[in-house]
């Protein structure tokens, strides 16, 4: 893998050249403003690209023995946000103002001597992959780093201690949101499925024929374990509870369709009669007459927030210790997923959404 990185691209007139494979997270990068050779260019709409980058991640994951360091893992969570991959071959007294560039475009660098480098050039990854300089660091956008602080202090506020070492998120200039029917249509898969695990755990089972007469649409987008889960008459007691969990992450989508005012703290189940009456009471087609998206930034400071409350009850569930503020890992979990689902994480369909922390 690293021969083919180092060689991915073949330069024109590479003698008095360095050649740079630039990994850049944001949707629009911008046009390199200094002497260069352009040897590829390539965003997600290349079929090509994708698995390009799940190579290089594997070849990351696998250097240095394996070992995963906190500079190994940022490195992997940039490559799985990046949107646009360039190629170029640039003289060496143009590195300064590359080094602007690549900020601007929030990419990490290959360069070929098999290290990863920040913008400014310093040594995140030895080819040996071992972690390099100290100083060196994985590239946010300013936005990220703004919203970290945010939830930084909303933690501080409620006394839930998070370390300051837990990265930014996704932020604006590298967005992907889904579509608002595309969250209306997973938001009504999850209702039918949550309300026939309700129905069965308190023992007056909706017929399944009759939820889909209901709501049809939602049967359209139905998941391959949720469509499992329907067409069994008596579940498991386990699945049937993990299904009526969803009625959290139906909460997370209808409040990103603006169908719920907040999102509130989470230290408490939803109110399930509430998001009930949001779906029975306008129907379907109700509910896409009026379809819109919150503002992005109202859902990336949630995501962002909820990822760091994530963090902290699963530590205290892994240490055996009360969680603070009163904090719930079953809601947290439910919102967590939905979160990362909008933003495309991973770029995962429902069933295959990681929540990591």
């Amino acid at each position: 893998m690293l021969n083919r990185l180092k060689h991915l691209f073949s330069p024109k007139d590479t003698s008095q050249h360095i050649l740079i494979n630039a990994y850049c997270t944001v949707a629009e990068v911008p046009k390199p403003g200094f002497p260069h050779l352009l040897n590829a260019r390539r965003d997600l709409s290349d079929p090509e690209l994708q698995p390009h980058l799940n190579g290089f991640m594997n070849h990351l994951a696998q250097a240095g023995e394996g070992r995963m360091t906190q500079v190994r893992y940022h490195v992997i969570r940039h490559v799985q946000r990046v949107r646009q991959h360039v190629g170029l071959s640039i003289e060496a007294g143009a590195m300064n103002s590359f080094a602007a560039w690549a900020e601007a475009a929030n990419a990490i660098v290959f360069m070929a001597d098999g290290s990863v480098r920040d913008p400014q050039g310093r040594i995140l990854l030895a080819a040996t992959g071992d972690d390099g300089d100290p100083q060196a660091v994985v590239p946010y956008p300013p936005q990220a780093w703004q919203r970290k602080a945010r939830s930084d202090e909303l933690l501080a506020a409620r006394k839930v201690a998070v370390p300051a070492t837990l990265p930014p998120l996704v932020s604006e200039p590298e967005l992907r949101l889904r579509t608002p029917e595309d969250v209306l249509r997973r938001m009504l898969a999850l209702f039918v499925v949550a309300i026939r695990a309700e129905s069965l755990a308190g023992g007056r089972a909706i017929a399944v024929n009759d939820l889909q007469k209901r709501f049809p649409p939602a049967f359209a987008s139905l998941t391959d374990a949720e469509r499992a889960f329907l067409a069994k008459e008596t579940p498991a007691e386990q699945e049937t509870t993990q299904f009526l969990w969803r009625y959290e992450a139906i909460l997370v989508l209808q409040w990103a369709l603006g169908l719920q005012v907040a999102l509130p703290f989470a230290d408490a189940i939803c109110d399930v009669a509430a998001i009930s009456r949001t779906v029975i009471d306008r129907g379907t087609e109700g509910l896409r007459k009026q379809l819109a998206m919150r503002p992005a930034a109202e859902i990336l400071d949630a995501l962002d927030l909820h990822y760091r409350l994530h963090w902290a009850t699963r530590q205290a569930i892994l240490k055996k210790t009360a969680t603070p503020a009163g904090l719930n890992d079953g809601v947290l979990q439910e919102r967590h997923q939905a979160l990362n689902w909008l933003v495309q994480f991973e770029d995962r369909d429902w069933d295959e959404v990681d929540t990591p922390t």
